[in-house]
């Protein structure tokens, strides 16, 4: 929302202006508050304004100012400006503020307090009629030149913005026209935002505000003098009241005054008009020149291109051209040092072919004297070995006879160890069976003995029994002789 817009939280007093755009008028309920002030005695010492505007919103209570302002402030007295939500408060706060008074900290004077309506400012009939009737320079008979026209200043732009555009933050001349033609036919609407060539013809006009458009500035000109009568009255002591399609509901104070411009008169009209189509003229104009511009610009930035490309083609050339050569001498140097290196290769296998040579025929030469040598020496070793061989043989006959010998021997050692392995078996078995004989001989008598036992034990059980018996019958004897 604008800057000059607030939030309205009881519209019981609207009145409808243009109810299908939301728009609607709403009673300014203001009231002055006057404090008299102290005389200050000691120096130094000064008043809080803001203590002040305290203690009146306090007095005030449950009910609240929409806002409060000092709008004058003197020695003698300080003059307060406070809005109200209704035009019914005023009686209710005015009887809570007349006569009262106030105490302020460090002051042992009390300050009283004096209230009433405020005045609205607006031009009266009496005004616009002296106007028009003093000025020379007006002519009541043409339109524009008499009392006609309202000039709005401070309009919020997206209250007056169509639904139907697709920028809801700029207003619509339609929408404008609609609201105000209740009051009468409009005979022309002006709104110098949408005129993007109305700072060119009128430096001195704003057509935008500060924050993106926010408000704009409006003209209405109505046909008839009615009309603009009827709107005057209708919008006098008024602020503007939207309420929107979420209910949420604002005003907005709007500056409301006769147009003493000649802002739509015939002439002003035709003058901006034709200031308008030469400047249409001259931005065609500066448009075909900034476009003989860019084309000789575009033209010149061509040559320069295809001056540029040839350049680069007839450089890419003679680089090239200079790669070539530079390859060409590189190439008949290689071959050159090619050659020479087949030459050197040539001269150095040709000399390793002597050498070769050479050391082939020193190689054969050596080889005949080892071969020679060889059959020098194959000679003396056969000689040798003829030696060797004798002397062998003679030794092996004296070895195959201490053989000989020592197998007898063995064979005589042998047959001696048999025979008396054989006699160690013959005594070891002679002893096993003693021990056989003994062990037999052993349990045998063991068996006896046992038997021998059994049948003693056999003979004392049967003289135990048989002495048992007889015990008992002597108990039996004992036992009768006592009963008796």
């Amino acid at each position: 929302m604008a800057g000059n817009t607030a939030a309205c939280s009881d519209t019981s007093e609207a009145i409808d202006l243009f109810k299908p755009q939301g728009l609607y008028l709403k009673p300014i309920a203001k009231i002055n508050v006057c404090v008299q002030l102290p005389v200050l005695k000691e120096p130094g010492k000064t008043i809080s304004n803001w203590e002040v505007m305290e203690k009146i919103k306090h007095m005030i209570k449950p009910h609240v100012f929409l806002s409060l302002k000092i709008v004058k402030s003197t020695l003698e007295f300080i003059r307060l400006e406070g809005e109200l939500e209704n035009k019914s408060l005023i009686k209710t706060l005015m009887q809570r503020l007349e006569g009262k008074t106030i105490k302020l900290s460090g002051f042992s004077e009390t300050l009283k307090v004096k209230a009433g309506e405020a005045k609205i400012s607006f031009p009266l009939k009496h005004d616009w009629d002296s106007y028009f009737r003093d000025a020379k320079h007006m002519n009541e008979m043409k339109p524009g030149e008499r009392p006609d026209t309202i000039h709005f200043k401070d309009l919020p732009s997206r209250w007056f913005a169509s639904y139907h555009s697709k920028t809801k933050d700029k207003p619509c001349e339609m929408v404008l026209r609609r609201v105000f033609e209740g009051f009468g036919e409009i005979r022309c609407v002006d709104i110098p935002m949408l005129d993007p060539y109305r700072k060119e013809i009128l430096p001195g006009i704003q057509t935008f505000s500060f924050g993106q458009d926010l408000t704009f500035e409006s003209y209405v000109q109505f046909k008839e003098y009615i009309g603009f009568m009827k709107a005057m009255d209708a919008l006098r002591g008024m602020k503007f009241l939207y309420i929107g399609e979420d209910e949420k509901a604002y005003t907005a104070n709007v500056k409301v005054d006769f147009d003493k411009s000649k802002h739509l008169s015939d002439k002003c009209i035709k003058k901006r008009r034709i200031e308008r189509w030469k400047l249409q003229l001259l931005e065609k104009e500066r448009e075909e020149k900034v476009k003989k511009e860019r084309e000789e610009t575009e033209r010149k930035q061509e040559e320069e291109r295809l001056k540029k490309e040839n350049d680069e083609r007839e450089k890419e050339r003679r680089r090239t051209e200079k790669i070539e050569k530079k390859e060409l001498r590189r190439k008949e140097r290689e071959e050159k040092r090619r050659l020479q290196r087949l030459e050197k290769r040539r001269l150095e296998d040709e000399k390793k072919y002597q050498i070769k040579l050479a050391l082939e025929e020193r190689k054969f030469l050596i080889a005949q004297r080892k071969l020679e040598s060889i059959r020098l020496l194959t000679e003396l070793f056969e000689r040798v070995k003829e030696e060797k061989v004798k002397e062998d043989l003679e030794k092996r006959e004296i070895e195959l006879e201490d053989e000989r010998k020592k197998q007898v021997e063995a064979e005589a050692l042998r047959k001696a160890e048999e025979k008396q392995r054989k006699e160690e078996q013959k005594r070891k078995r002679r002893m096993d069976l003693e021990h056989q004989e003994y062990e037999l001989r052993h349990k045998i008598l063991k068996n006896v003995k046992a038997k021998e036992e059994k049948k003693e034990e056999e003979i004392r059980e049967q003289l135990r029994k048989k002495l048992a018996k007889k015990r008992g019958k002597v108990k039996l004897k004992s036992a009768i002789v006592l009963k008796k």
